[in-house]
C-alpha cells in the first residue's frame, strides 16, 4: 500500500493565498489565517481517519470549511486543498467542474451533508441537492 501524501499546513496557508488571488469574491477579501491550531486540528483528524482516501478528503474538506480557520475564502480554500490530496494520492476526482457545486460547499459548511454523503460527492460527483 503507497504511503498517503498529507498536505502540510504551510500549503494549506498557501492554498488560501491563492484562493483568494484568482477566485475573487469580494472585494473585501483577505489571505489572512485566523488559527493555525484549526488547521493542524483538521490535518490531524484527516491523518487519524480510518478508511479509504475518500474518507479522509471528506473529513479535510468538512473540516476546513466548518472550522473557519480563515478570515476569507475558507470554502474556496478547502476545495482546493481536498482536490490537491484526492490528486496527490493518485485517486479520481468525481466532482465536475461546476458552478452549482458553490450551493454544496454552502450545504457542507451549514452540515447539511454526512461524511458518507461528502465522500460519495468527492468519489462520484453525486449528491442531493441543498435546500434552505
Amino acid at each position: 500500500m503507497a504511503e498517503i501524501v498529507y498536505p502540510t499546513s504551510d500549503r494549506i496557508i498557501e492554498y488560501n493565498y491563492l484562493a483568494l488571488q484568482f477566485i475573487k469574491v469580494k472585494k473585501a477579501d483577505q489571505p489572512k489565517v485566523l488559527s493555525y491550531s484549526k488547521i493542524n486540528d483538521v490535518l490531524n483528524d484527516c491523518k487519524n481517519k480510518v478508511g479509504d482516501i475518500y474518507d479522509k478528503a471528506a473529513i479535510l474538506l468538512k473540516g476546513l470549511v466548518q472550522k473557519h480557520a480563515f478570515a476569507s475564502g475558507n470554502r474556496r480554500t478547502a476545495f482546493i486543498t481536498m482536490k490537491e490530496f484526492i490528486l496527490s494520492n493518485k485517486a479520481k476526482l468525481g466532482i465536475k467542474d461546476d458552478p452549482a457545486n458553490a450551493r454544496v460547499m454552502t450545504g457542507i459548511r451549514e452540515n447539511h451533508y454526512t461524511d458518507e454523503e461528502i465522500k460519495e460527492w468527492i468519489k462520484n460527483g453525486k449528491i442531493r441537492e441543498f435546500k434552505r
